[in-house]
């Protein structure tokens, strides 16, 4: 197998996160760090495109690192239009669609103009990977009781297919041969239904469905939403940052640190905050098993919350009947990014065109 050198770049809201590799080897790790008064002065997120890019051009000559000896350049995927998982080679229609925010603005809509912009410069190959927007679901599952009113997918796809190939590779299995319940566990969770490689049901816990989690409030009685929204007292920004943002354990606790939950569990309010969150999780893997007709080949528990044995060993006592469990801690998006590439530049997956 020919040896590849790949830079990855995944920019969040405060930071931006930069990965040298060789083939699957992380060579160099880098988080460059913003300030809120660096950030700012920006009007918007693409404003910040020169800004950042600067810091990681710096950075690289800092480090001596000379892109002409790179195959390619992947970035983060952003919220665009829906599209099927894999690796997508960036042309100029999904650039256009990243600059102006279609789906939404966030940090990530940098990743795809940063990984082209830089690739440019060097005649190199650029591409995003599995961004959150990936939807593959069931059309059954996206209806709702009220017409015109559809399910979305959106979630972590980048981890959960990572982790899902990852499982496979290691029993010797296809992931297009599996079925599996994908949980990412972080300031948000999703719970994927993986079959035969596709994503047919996840729940959306950016649009406030499944359980509450650190940051968001999961699903909430419809009439209780309603009141708020026409009490008075909330804005539609204040709702939104409740559903994403200020919702679930940070409403309910006052803190979005789930480390600080479990060292504080002989408090009856928090012991009952903290079994109604295991709660929710684990019927939510239940329901997903339905989605699958109970043909589970494993449940895979991951993300940053992941790393917590008391966590994952009460969810566990809650599904184990349903199937065997595998934990991958943390979410290593930047070696995902890089196996994205690797998948194409190798030939074992075609590369995808944004239209």
């Amino acid at each position: 197998m020919e040896n590849y050198k790949i830079l990855t770049i995944n920019p969040g809201s405060t930071s931006t996160k930069i990965g040298i590799f060789e083939n699957e080897n992380l060579l160099l790790e880098q988080t460059l760090r913003h300030s809120t008064e660096e950030l700012e002065i920006f009007e918007n997120i693409y404003s910040q495109l020169q800004f950042r890019e600067q810091l990681i051009e710096n950075f690289l000559k800092n480090e001596n690192i000379d892109l002409s000896e790179f195959s390619a350049i992947v970035g983060r995927g952003g919220l665009v239009k829906p599209m099927i998982s894999g690796t997508y080679e960036i042309n100029e229609e999904l650039i256009q669609d990243l600059k102006n925010a279609i789906g939404g603005s966030h940090a990530s809509n940098l990743g795809g103009i940063l990984a082209k912009e830089i690739a440019k410069k060097h005649n190199l190959k650029s591409f995003i990977v599995d961004p959150v927007v990936v939807d593959e679901m069931d059309e059954v599952a996206r209806i709702t009781g009220i017409k015109n009113v559809f399910r979305k997918s959106k979630f972590h796809a980048l981890n959960q297919k990572a982790v899902a190939k990852r499982f496979a590779k290691e029993i010797n299995r296809n992931y297009e041969e599996l079925n599996l319940i994908v949980v990412h566990l972080g300031g948000g969770i999703s719970v994927g239904a993986h079959r035969k490689g596709r994503v047919i049901d996840v729940t959306n816990a950016i649009g406030g469905e499944g359980p509450f989690t650190p940051e968001r409030c999961g699903q909430i009685p419809a009439d209780e939403i309603i009141e708020m929204c026409y009490s008075g007292n909330y804005q539609k920004s204040d709702m939104k940052k409740l559903i994403s943002g200020t919702g679930g354990i940070t409403s309910l606790l006052g803190t979005n640190d789930v480390r600080e939950i479990l060292k504080n569990l002989e408090n009856p309010e928090t012991k009952l905050i903290y079994d109604a969150f295991i709660y929710q999780i684990a019927k939510e893997i239940g329901a997903m098993a339905t989605t699958l007709n109970g043909d589970i080949d494993q449940i895979i528990l991951t993300g940053g919350i992941a790393y917590s044995e008391v966590v994952t060993g009460d969810i566990i006592e809650k599904i184990k009947f349903i199937s065997e469990i595998t934990i991958y801690p943390g979410e290593d998006e930047l070696l995902a990014l890089c196996q994205g590439a690797l998948r194409i530049l190798n030939n074992y997956e075609k590369v995808k065109i944004y239209d």
